[in-house]
């Protein structure tokens, strides 16, 4: 079993243990950890990327209990040096936790949200109608209540019961989530929704962010 730091750490370094490096069919290698920082793909939330040791991580998957990392090189069994993107892991955490926030807005509205995809260029929030004849929200409306969220620079909270990672910001709901979030949501920065749509009985919300390059101090605040 893959350890996940990245559920209770922000860190984007650490040593970690290689524990095999396995060719895999398309050259590349399958590399296993004892515990990793590199968030896999899933959850609507796109793969880390980075460094362990000298080789490059390409992509992240879990299979099973197991993270493991698509590099580009074999590593040796051993202990060795980990190192996630940044750039890349800020713009995911960043169009993750606007999901959430569309969603916490939604669901105030009146909808369930049911799935999300956080891709960047990609992104969008499903929700279906809680009640029959449920009104569709006006997208300049639902992207005003989310920047108003974004600007309050709410804190993240985050708790473990029964080893059930859940997370949130200030008092809105919490949610079960194995994906990362910023920790405090005016590093998010301003949030864009371009369209709104209701079909078959769901409302797809599709946004963006207006700044996709790494957010500093200053910008956030």
């Amino acid at each position: 079993m893959t350890s996940k730091l990245y559920l209770s750490s922000d860190s984007l370094r650490a040593a970690a243990t290689v524990l095999s490096s396995t060719l895999a069919e398309d050259g590349r290698f399958h590399t296993v950890l004892s515990e990793t920082l590199f968030h896999p793909q899933g959850g609507g939330q796109p793969y880390d990327i980075g460094m362990i040791g000298d080789a490059s991580v390409l992509g992240v998957f879990q299979e099973n209990d197991e993270i493991v990392h698509i590099t580009d090189s074999a590593l040796p069994v051993g202990e060795c040096a980990m190192a996630v993107d940044e750039e890349c892991r800020q713009l995911n955490t960043r169009m993750h936790s606007a999901g959430h926030l569309i969603a916490a807005v939604g669901e105030d509205l009146g909808w369930r949200a049911i799935k999300g995809n956080h891709r960047p260029g990609e992104g969008r929030v499903v929700f279906a109608a809680a009640v029959a004849g449920q009104a569709v929200p006006d997208a300049e409306l639902l992207c005003d209540e989310v920047n108003k969220l974004v600007n309050q620079a709410l804190p993240r909270q985050q708790t473990m019961p029964e080893g059930i990672r859940r997370i949130t910001w200030g008092e809105l709901p919490f949610y079960s989530c194995g994906g990362t979030h910023v920790i405090s949501t005016d590093r998010i920065g301003q949030v864009l929704i371009s369209s709104v749509k209701f079909r078959k009985g769901q409302l797809s919300v599709s946004y963006s962010l207006a700044d996709l390059r790494p957010l500093t101090l200053n910008q956030a605040a």
